[in-house]
């Protein structure tokens, strides 16, 4: 009796598997997966110069093109060497600049019209102004004159990472040696408070701290001594921090309007505020240090080693735009409808001339230069003239091609 029970549950153990899995319900079946749509491709940017032809550029048989001449020549003095200028420039030191007619067919011989595009295909963007400005300074510190206008740091390092590797030519890095690491160098409120250039770095010592800082954001200018002298200073480095417009930081705050975050305004604005300016240029982490200048230059050097010259020479962004090259500008007069359209010619750059369509009119040395930069906050548009390519002679090549 017990085998035979035994044997009965034995055999019920063994086939409880079989009557458990007869009771799972099987799966349903489940839908093939739907492939995702594929993600958006962005379309590629376009680039900031397209070719166009010379009855394309606004008003070019009637602009008077004489009085860029001189600002041409020098843009030759820094770039005649090039193979792609040689023929240009050797071709202009013959020519004389008192027939318009000569001028415009010399520029339709040795250049190419090209439209300058943002990267989204548009051709209208920022057209701002700069100037030299005065500043009343000191060789020495005293009561009146204690704002120090800095040379170059002995401890700013300037890293060209285009050394290495060449795909980043056009980057360099500032800093400064904590004892084994290389970190960002002192900002502009780091250097308001004393640290970084030692004091023998002072070139000179100004009355105004709001002046000595669009002295920062013009890049050049005049220091006007006690006895008279004005001494020239022009951009020598840069403390590496990234520009911030305290313009923009007034309008954020509600202190301003838009329309009043002109030079003008926000200098009426600090004469307002003495005891919050400091606050407020320390929003701007970017510091400018400079050189004097030799006293018989004519005007402030730009980037492209060569005198400025009044209302013709406009800084631009050279990853867009080839230093040098002229560029005719259609914008309109600061504040105003009034068309503005001159050949200019790309001599400078600027910590805040970012992008294709974007350019900084030099207006010039003094108080009227000051008000017109100030003010000009314009739409514009651009043409960049290029320099035809050197013409090879082909020899040794016969019609058979042998």
């Amino acid at each position: 009796m017990f085998c035979t029970d035994l044997l009965r549950w034995r055999t019920a153990l063994l086939a409880l598997p079989i009557v458990l899995a007869a009771c799972v319900t099987p799966p349903s079946p489940q839908p093939a997966p739907v492939p995702a749509p594929p993600a958006p491709v962005a379309p590629a940017p376009v680039p900031p110069l397209t070719p166009t032809s010379w009855e394309q550029l606004p008003n070019w048989p009637q602009l008077d093109l004489r009085p860029s001449w001189p600002a041409f020549l020098q843009s030759c003095s820094a770039l005649k060497r090039r193979a792609e200028w040689q023929n240009a420039c050797a071709a202009a030191e013959r020519l004389t600049a008192d027939d318009n007619g000569v001028l415009r067919a010399f520029y339709e011989q040795h250049f190419s019209p090209n439209t300058v595009r943002n990267p989204d295909g548009s051709t209208q963007g920022l057209i701002t102004g700069y100037y030299e400005p005065r500043l009343f300074g000191s060789r020495t510190r005293t009561e009146r004159f204690r704002y120090p206008l800095y040379a170059v740091p002995d401890d700013l390092l300037v890293i060209d990472l285009g050394e290495v590797y060449p795909q980043l030519k056009d980057l360099r890095l500032r800093g400064r040696i904590e004892g084994r690491r290389i970190v960002p160098y002192y900002n502009r409120a780091e250097i308001n408070a004393g640290k970084g250039p030692a004091p023998g770095r002072v070139l000179f010592w100004v009355d105004d701290p709001i002046d000595l800082f669009f002295l920062q954001i013009q890049g050049s200018g005049r220091i006007e001594l006690a006895d008279g002298t004005k001494m020239k200073v022009g951009y020598a480095d840069q403390n590496g921090h990234p520009y911030a417009s305290i313009g923009k930081k007034l309008v954020a705050m509600g202190e301003l309007k838009l329309e009043e975050a002109s030079m003008q305004g926000i200098k009426a604005w600090a004469a307002r505020n003495p005891q919050r300016l400091s606050e407020l240029l320390a929003q701007n982490p970017s510091y400018v240090f400079f050189r004097e200048l030799p006293a018989e230059l004519s005007a402030p050097l730009g980037a492209l080693g060569v005198p400025l010259t009044e209302a013709y020479s406009i800084a631009i962004d050279p990853r867009s735009i080839p230093l040098g090259t002229p560029v005719l500008l259609s914008t309109t007069y600061p504040n105003s409808s009034e068309p503005l359209n001159r050949l200019m010619l790309a001599q400078d750059t600027g910590g805040a001339i970012k992008g294709a369509v974007r350019a900084d009119f030099f207006w010039g040395f003094g108080d009227n230069a000051g008000r017109q930069a100030g003010r000009m906050k314009q739409v514009g548009q651009m043409w960049v003239l290029l320099p035809k390519p050197a013409e090879i002679p082909v020899v040794g090549i016969t019609a058979a091609g042998n």
